[in-house]
């Protein structure tokens, strides 16, 4: 199978690509440098010459880019995977959130992505838009939990835990393993792959579980500045319980 990944580079994508390539894979990504996704035809002339049999699409971009990709997929009957967050849901109203409520985010990244899965959905009824949380793992950079809380902790000399948020949250490569799934038995509409929608374990309890998990030696300092039941429900046999990554959690 042939698999345009867009984002291969960022922060996800080269666990996705790596989960991809062992299962039988070959993925292709886009070279923004080569070809700009502002620009139509080349666009359309790329994934022409590609021939991709599924589309996942990981990278940020305009919704317009992502109708594109989207259309291009329905038109020869292929799979559109589409990573969307579970920032398109605010705090208020609480969770945990579910596949089918109001998307109610008020932020600019929420309502930018919540943009972009109207834009997938229109232009491929088919499309399967995954709804991930706050991704974790030991090495990689960017948006990524641990990496975080060595910032905060090397920055502030503490890491601030709510006691009041539950978090949306998983292992990359949990995620990158359900993401391999979607593409090979395709689901339409939203799907939501959260490893702490089961044990629904708060944020200090997973900061806690992480330090012991990877040995930092973080000073945690609990509040409840951030309240929030974020987890998102629905598709829990899609993803291992995260206390089965972090033993930690199993007395939490």
């Amino acid at each position: 199978m042939r698999i345009l990944l867009t984002g291969s580079h960022g922060t996800l994508g080269p666990k996705v690509a790596r989960v991809f390539t062992r299962d039988g894979a070959t993925c292709v990504g886009w070279d923004r440098d080569r070809v700009s996704p502002d620009d139509e035809r080349a666009s359309l002339t790329f994934l022409d010459e590609v021939r991709p049999d599924a589309i996942v699409h990981l990278a940020m971009g305009s919704e317009r880019w992502a109708a594109l990709l989207a259309a291009w997929a329905n038109e020869r009957g292929i799979p559109f995977v589409f990573t969307s967050t579970a920032m398109v849901f605010h705090h208020e109203p609480d969770g945990p959130h579910h596949r089918d409520d109001e998307r109610t985010a008020r932020d600019d990244y929420g309502r930018y992505k919540i943009r972009c899965e109207d834009a997938v959905t229109a232009s491929h009824p088919g499309a399967t838009i995954a709804r991930i949380g706050w991704q974790i793992d030991e090495d990689a950079t960017g948006n990524n939990m641990l990496a975080h809380l060595d910032a905060w902790q090397r920055e502030r000399g503490k890491v601030e835990a709510s006691r009041a948020w539950r978090p949306a949250c998983s292992f990359m490569t949990d995620t990158a393993s359900a993401l391999w799934t979607l593409v090979t038995t395709p689901r339409a509409g939203a799907v939501h792959l959260d490893s702490n929608a089961r044990g629904g374990h708060t944020f200090d309890e997973v900061a806690r579980a992480l330090a012991r998990r990877f040995d930092r030696a973080w000073t945690i300092e609990v509040n409840e500045a951030y309240a929030h039941d974020q987890r998102l429900v629905g598709n829990e046999r899609l993803m291992p319980d995260l206390a089965d990554r972090l033993t930690a959690l199993r007395g939490a």
